[in-house]
């Protein structure tokens, strides 16, 4: 039996089939998660090789479970926090304060002040109000100012929130951070999540080299370029043909190593390293009242939108189904279209359609990989339907 709350180790390939047989899900009423922290650790490897120069600064917003926070503090990266409460969860990991940046753009007064007693220096502004309020808060940050730059092909694109305008807006802030005698150490950009348009982030970074400029110009000590996040999690072919973006980007604009370039992943680091399995626990038919042909087979599943697959509707996120029924090549069982639906009672609990699978029958098991970046973090137990257990596991390497 697999142990909650404590890693499960194994050897060779984690089998999902055998993880499912031992433990009984007929008789609990909740999804399960399979979190492989081996798949984090792989990712950072992966980080490394294709993108050695830029340090990651974890995203927690995306899945803040304590074992992924504790795995990446130990692996040595830093953290991008949103608020007091995120900075605290770090700063209670043993993280040191030089390794946060508090990557918000717009901070309520007390999470300014919180950082401040916490000395946590680094902090995102975009306007002159919170540059304001940073001098009557904590007047030691050092300041990084985002800018807009939002690519032209992206899933999420953040300008119309955050970033000011990088031609007038910026140079602005950094002549009154400059007269309110603050510390402008950087910038930042978040090009968009799910970006296709990937020379958006060489034309981000040569923007950033003319603000480094201007910075220098006015006597501030600019050290630092945030490349931002978005990065994708399941898809390691286009990460690096991100990297061969940004490096090469980099070694024309920033040659030298007297500036420090971080980003921002999130789900780089956790989308790959949850499957989550769920339960069929009702079934309905849709014929046509013509003649009693099946049209649709619809199951409704233990978990939902607003649980775990709560990214289809904030983030257009696609789902990749796997069943557990016994075929093969010679033996392939026939497929029939199918919904899948949430538990809720609310009819936009609709978790995918058009969709082909084998007959499924109640009790079933449908497994949906990808699912670590903020599916655990947004699920809500709505209409008192439960979260998803964890179960952790990790690879054992051999020493040979």
């Amino acid at each position: 039996m697999f142990k909650e709350s404590e890693i499960n180790y194994y050897s060779d390939e984690l089998n999902l089939r055998r993880i499912i047989n031992s433990v009984d899900l007929q008789d609990v009423d909740e999804a399960l998660n399979i979190c492989d922290i081996s798949k984090i650790e792989q990712k950072l490897q992966i980080w490394q090789k294709y993108m050695p120069r830029v340090k990651p600064f974890y995203a927690l917003k995306c899945n803040e479970d304590p074992l992924i926070v504790k795995t990446l503090a130990n692996l040595g990266t830093g953290f991008d926090c949103a608020s007091k409460s995120e900075i605290k969860q770090i700063l209670n990991s043993g993280v040191q304060p030089e390794r946060i940046i508090f990557a918000n753009p717009c901070k309520p007064a007390s999470h300014i002040e919180y950082a401040k007693e916490n000395q946590v220096r680094c902090s995102t502004v975009d306007s002159e109000f919170e540059i304001y309020k940073l001098h009557k808060h904590y007047p030691e940050s050092h300041l990084v100012i985002r800018f807009r730059y939002d690519a032209k092909d992206a899933q999420i694109a953040f300008g119309d929130k955050f970033g000011c305008d990088p031609e007038h807006e910026a140079p602005a802030l950094m002549l009154l951070a400059k007269s309110l005698q603050l510390n402008v150490i950087g910038t930042s950009f978040h090009v968009g999540t799910g970006c296709n348009d990937l020379p958006a982030y060489e034309r981000a970074i040569r923007i950033s080299k003319k603000l480094f400029n201007f910075g220098s110009l006015i006597g501030f000590n600019m050290r630092l370029l945030d490349i931002g996040g978005g990065f994708p999690g399941d898809d390691d072919e286009k990460f690096k043909n991100i990297a061969d973006i940004v490096n090469s980007s980099l070694k024309l604009h920033f040659p030298n190593d007297d500036v420090n370039i971080i980003a921002e992943p999130g789900r780089f680091f956790v989308a790959a390293a949850y499957t989550l399995i769920c339960k069929i626990y009702a079934k309905r038919e849709i014929r046509s009242p013509l003649n009693n042909k099946l049209l649709t087979k619809m199951y409704y599943l233990n978990d939902g939108m607003y649980g775990s697959f709560n990214g289809i509707f904030y983030e257009h996120q696609q789902i990749t189904v796997q069943h557990f029924l016994e075929e093969n090549e010679e033996n392939k069982l026939p497929r029939f279209k199918t919904i899948l639906w949430g538990p809720t009672c609310d009819s936009l609990d609709k978790i995918i359609e058009d969709l082909e699978l084998p007959d499924l029958q109640c009790d079933d098991v449908l497994a949906f990989p990808n699912m670590g970046a903020y599916s655990v973090t947004l699920a809500r137990p709505f209409n008192g339907f439960l979260s998803p257990r964890i179960l952790y596991f990790r690879k054992i390497h051999s020493s040979s």
